[in-house]
């Protein structure tokens, strides 16, 4: 397999919904690709470009306005009824939609979907926080071989049509009961019955793989790795149940790129200049409000599956701790590592955050400062806007994928 020049990987640094679209946005162009290193559809990654255009990518990587290509890794879950929903949003913005999937990517039924969210319902206060994609549920349909359904299956329609009757027969019952969900309403028992439901996601499947290459690797060329939820939620590090299926840091990356011949490796870590988190787990020094006078945030509205958008003060320690433990995951891998925030344009005058279990209270900029410091950062970008115009020092970070 032909070497590649770089690549930087774009790692959210704490409960996702950092400003890591930003950032890939920032960093993309014509000649490089997007890779997609872990999770699925339940990323929403927000670009508005500076003419005003504005996308939530789930599937495609965030750098598509900006004219990059879009690689699915084999750590990616393809979801094609929300793939087409996106394809022909990008159409009509005018976005690229060239893109390739490892043949071995699990991907996403509608019953996952279905019993994800029916066992969500059931859980009542006790809910873990999902967001009602199936995640979780394809992850452990995939774990049995007979139901498993690839990136590779989506051409063959007949393979297709007996896996769905497999997972009807010999799934869906025994995972209700495993899940611990008691009687069913008359809506879930139509829901999960009707054969209309199969009809139209073999539709999108076939849409899927009518337009995306199969391909074990990108093509040559700089890469932008971009990340899903962020190191709070990581599999092995999160606080249990409240958590992600998949590696949300470095370790997904490490492995494609010593696959696929990669030579230079940046980590960009991002990271609001308060945390927040969406959906139900701790959250340290939760505040009723955001802790920022022009808080604005039009992607995480309140929703039935995760709430309303939850806030704290950043933790510098723990910020430093967390990708501190993430980076004993790329020993002898990564060449730079950077610190990105956003939304200093929200503060208004000193920001509050916790420095050595205190709570103090500095400018923008100083904290920039000082959480670089705390991280190891070799350099730091400060936002100050929803587009990539208002983030800084974008030519010495384009350095590590450039070559």
């Amino acid at each position: 397999m032909p070497s590649m020049r770089g690549a930087c990987a774009v790692i959210g640094a704490g409960y996702g919904d950092e400003g890591k679209g930003l950032v890939v946005d920032t960093l993309a162009s014509g000649d490089t690709t997007v890779v997609r290193f872990n999770g699925g559809a339940q990323a929403g990654h927000t670009v508005t470009t500076p003419d005003g255009r504005a996308h939530v990518f789930h599937h495609f990587g965030a750098g598509a306005f900006a004219g990059a290509a879009t690689h699915l890794s084999r750590f990616f879950l393809v979801n094609p009824i929300l793939w087409a929903e996106e394809a022909e949003t990008l159409r009509r913005l005018g976005a690229r939609r060239d893109a390739s999937v490892d043949r071995q990517a699990p991907v996403t039924l509608p019953f996952d979907m279905m019993l994800n969210q029916i066992a969500e319902r059931a859980r009542g206060a006790a809910r873990h926080g999902s967001c009602g994609l199936g995640i979780g549920e394809t992850i452990e349909r995939d774990a049995h071989e007979a139901l498993q359904v690839r990136a590779g299956d989506l051409p063959n329609r007949a393979k297709l049509v007996s896996t769905l009757a497999r997972v009807r027969r010999d799934w869906i019952a025994p995972r209700l009961a495993a899940l611990g969900v008691g009687a069913l309403t008359a809506e879930e028992r139509d829901a999960l019955a009707d054969p209309a439901i199969d009809a139209s996601w073999l539709d999108d499947a076939g849409r899927f793989a009518a337009v995306t290459r199969l391909a074990q690797a990108p093509p040559p060329g700089p890469l932008i790795f971009e990340g899903a939820q962020g190191l709070k939620l990581d599999q092995t590090r999160g606080a249990f149940p409240h958590v992600t299926r998949s590696n949300t840091g470095c370790r997904n990356v490490v492995a494609l790129t010593r696959e696929w011949g990669v030579e230079r490796l940046e980590l960009v870590y991002v990271s609001r200049i308060y945390r927040t988190r969406h959906g139900a787990g701790p959250l340290a020094r939760e505040s009723a409000r955001a802790p920022v006078a022009r808080f604005a945030d039009l992607t995480n509205a309140d929703n039935p599956w995760q709430g309303r958008l939850r806030f704290a003060p950043l933790d510098l320690d723990e910020l430093g701790l967390d990708i501190a433990a993430d980076l004993e995951d790329a020993r002898g891998a990564v060449s730079d590592v950077t610190l990105a925030m956003t939304c200093f344009d929200q503060a208004e005058g000193e920001v509050e955050f916790v420095r050595e279990g205190a709570l103090v209270a500095f400018a923008p900029e100083a904290l920039a400062r000082q959480a670089g410091r705390r991280v190891g950062a070799g350099r730091v970008l400060e936002s100050w806007g929803p587009t990539r115009a208002t983030l800084g020092a974008q030519k010495p970070l384009r350095s590590a994928i450039a070559g």
